[in-house]
């Protein structure tokens, strides 16, 4: 998977309190604060995140797949998905993997689930990136209404009705609702492999019991999912990061950039929902220089 002498991967598999987790790939043998990864979802595992490994030249960069997902135990118990559990899976990695100062990056339910964890006021916590960050569900759900509004009338008129129906598990309704996906998760044609490998890891019970049908017909848990009151609690520098088309708009995302006193946000002119993937190069760049001038200080 790497090809360079210079790296170093560690794979294996983490004992939490509700199995094993895989377990981790840690990349990179510097020693320099750690970036630990939380992929998005709920329920779909790191890979598209792999392109961070480009950061492994600076400091060792620390991903896994939260449990129910990828190569992580799968547990059948729906009261597992709730996010107070998986902020405790959370302080379990990070006391196995990086117990000591750390960076961590959040993407999309990742940056739900960062924040919550940054809430507690962790020791060695020394920054966060909430990439793609819906931090408010109510502004989130009416984003994407305004977002669905522009879609082709038949697009809209065949969500609507297998919504009604309760036929959203029907082919019919998941190409309409790809017409969004391919506006606002990614614009990339055809999709990269490894959105695609994270798409086939995924485990559909842990996103429906926590979100829904799909990202903008929400029925989980995570419906009143809202911090906004408190990111000014938010005491560690932070960075936001989204893409011009993301579903996470970039008005929301200024939003959020308020309310935390350290912070900074910059926005991937050329992408949806995935700019890690899309412009890989220009963020991997963009993190380079935030968690250097975060070291520096």
């Amino acid at each position: 998977m790497i090809s360079s002498c210079a790296e170093r991967i560690q794979e294996g598999y983490v004992q939490t309190t509700w199995g094993p987790m895989y377990g981790y790939l840690k990349v990179g043998s510097k020693d320099t604060t750690p970036l630990l990864t939380l992929h998005g979802g709920p329920g779909f595992p790191h890979d598209c995140l792999e392109s961070l490994k480009a950061l492994a030249d600076e400091r060792p960069i620390i991903f896994y797949d939260q449990l129910g997902c990828g190569r992580s135990d799968r547990p059948n118990d729906v009261p597992l998905w709730r996010i107070e559990r998986f902020v405790e899976e959370l302080i379990q990695i990070r006391d196995a993997l990086a117990p000591d100062r750390v960076h961590i990056l959040g993407h999309s339910w990742g940056s739900m689930l960062a924040t919550d964890y940054a809430l507690t006021q962790p020791a060695g916590l020394v920054s966060l990136i909430l990439a793609s960050p819906p931090l408010s569900i109510p502004r989130w759900l009416k984003d994407l209404a305004e977002y669905r509004h522009k879609l082709p009338k038949d697009v809209q008129q065949t969500l609507d009705r297998h919504e009604k129906a309760g036929t959203t598990d029907s082919d019919e309704y998941e190409t309409a609702t790809n017409e969004f996906y391919k506006r606002h998760i990614c614009r990339s044609d055809p999709w990269p492999e490894a959105l695609e490998r994270t798409i086939a890891g995924g485990e559909a019970t842990v996103y429906q019991t926590m979100w829904g049908p799909n990202e903008f017909f929400m029925t989980g848990n995570l419906q009143s999912y809202d911090r906004t009151g408190s990111l000014s609690e938010v005491r560690v520098p932070t960075l936001f990061t989204c893409g011009a088309y993301d579903e996470a708009t970039p008005e929301a995302t200024a939003w959020y950039h308020s309310l935390v006193a350290d912070s900074e946000s910059v926005v991937f002119e050329n992408s949806a929902h995935m700019p890690h993937l899309e412009e890989p190069e220009h963020y991997v760049r963009v993190l380079r220089d935030f968690l250097a001038q975060v070291d520096q200080r």
